[in-house]
């Protein structure tokens, strides 16, 4: 209904500015020598100016379609470059501005002597140009500072009370466009490890949790399937730990026009890290390579553990328990602390005890990192 009354308003305004136009060609003729009264009779000059209303009221009927998803655009566009810019900044430069053009009103005081009334409106215009534009980037510059200065001591008794690792989108010293955002993806919030990553602040920056992420997560934790149901019901368990301890709000993605269309999470993940310029934080290793392709920054925690992992070197005496037999029928499976698996030759006899062993040599694999050993001649009964 609003739709129709709007069409038919522009449709009402086109005629009324085709009425106009005929209006001002008559003007036009009778003072460019003409008689527009010996051409035609009032009559006829009625008629010419309906038959203007009625094409120019077609015109802009047909136009309604065009004009409105146009309008509606450049107010989406005008929303989104605002939603960057605080209402600090706004009121600012308002001030600013208003501040800039009294001063022109001033300064234009002195020009009253100049005649020509051409020179004085083009020194008028630009007068009051330069002083509103001054008055606006002055504004909003120093605003900045004075704002910051304001607010940076209750800024730094904010971080100090947040608990070490908060993932807060500004820091005390910090600007806020400096910090990358990091988007987490399904399987690093299942995980679980990214709480304990964020408790140790290692993780710096603007915590993004997408709300795509977090209906994927619910669908998971509603699956038939009962390991999925729990992996889903633990994964909404640390994002309400995230949630709880960091402050951490899910991303509202329907602003993002960009991402309505894309069906797969993990397009929408990449989609998402290309638009506000941040890193996708993920275990899937499928979704690492995809990322390389498309050129987005991952940080993947597989890749952390395996980095945190401790060096072993070749010849490095190491003692093991051993808990199983190996793919070979003369070899023993040990695993250390952080679930590194130990190959050892020759120790199936050793199976079930704790024994030292001389390491070989050390073989790393995507799934991780294995170690390879032969006994020494000496054991520590379990």
């Amino acid at each position: 209904m609003i739709k129709k009354l709007i069409r038919g308003l522009v449709t009402i305004i086109g005629a009324a500015f085709g009425y106009g136009c005929c209006l001002l060609i008559g003007y036009w003729i009778n003072h460019s020598g003409g008689n527009v009264d010996e051409y035609f009779s009032s009559g006829q000059q009625m008629g010419i100016a309906i038959a203007f209303a009625i094409i120019f009221g077609i015109i802009f009927f047909k136009l309604t379609p065009v004009l409105s998803r146009q309008s509606t655009k450049v107010a989406n566009n005008i929303e989104s470059d605002l939603q960057g810019i605080s209402g600090n900044v706004i009121v600012a430069g308002t001030i600013g501005l208003i501040a800039g053009l009294l001063i022109a009103l001033l300064l234009t005081q002195m020009f009253t002597f100049i005649t020509n009334k051409y020179v004085y409106s083009f020194i008028i215009v630009i007068t009051y140009f330069i002083f509103g534009y001054l008055g606006v980037v002055i504004a909003t510059s120093k605003g900045k500072e004075m704002a910051g200065n304001i607010l940076a001591p209750r800024g730094k008794d904010q971080n100090q009370n947040q608990s070490q690792g908060g993932s807060r989108f500004a820091r005390a010293g910090k600007k806020k466009s400096d910090a990358i955002p990091k988007i987490f993806d399904t399987s690093v919030i299942i995980d679980g490890r990214i709480a304990e990553i964020m408790k140790t602040g290692f993780l710096e920056g603007p915590i993004v949790i997408p709300e795509f992420v977090l209906v994927e997560l619910r669908h998971i934790a509603d699956s038939s399937d009962s390991l999925k149901r729990t992996r889903g019901r633990r994964g909404l368990d640390i994002l309400n730990k995230i949630q709880k301890d960091y402050g951490v709000e899910i991303y509202n993605t329907d602003t993002e026009k960009a991402l309505k269309e894309i069906p797969e999470v993990d397009v929408k993940l990449l989609k998402l890290a290309q638009l506000i310029n941040g890193k996708v934080v993920t275990n899937d290793f499928n979704l690492n390579k995809v990322a390389a392709i498309n050129g987005v920054s991952v940080l993947n925690i597989n890749e952390l553990a395996n980095c945190l992992k401790p060096v072993v070197l070749p010849g490095e005496e190491m003692t093991v328990s051993l808990v199983k037999q190996g793919k070979d029928q003369s070899q023993a499976i040990g695993y250390l602390d952080d679930g590194t698996m130990i190959v050892v030759e020759d120790g199936r006899k050793q199976i079930g005890k704790t024994t030292k062993i001389n390491v070989t040599s050390v073989l790393q694999t995507s799934a991780g990192r294995m170690i390879f050993g032969r006994l020494k001649n000496t054991h520590v009964q379990q």
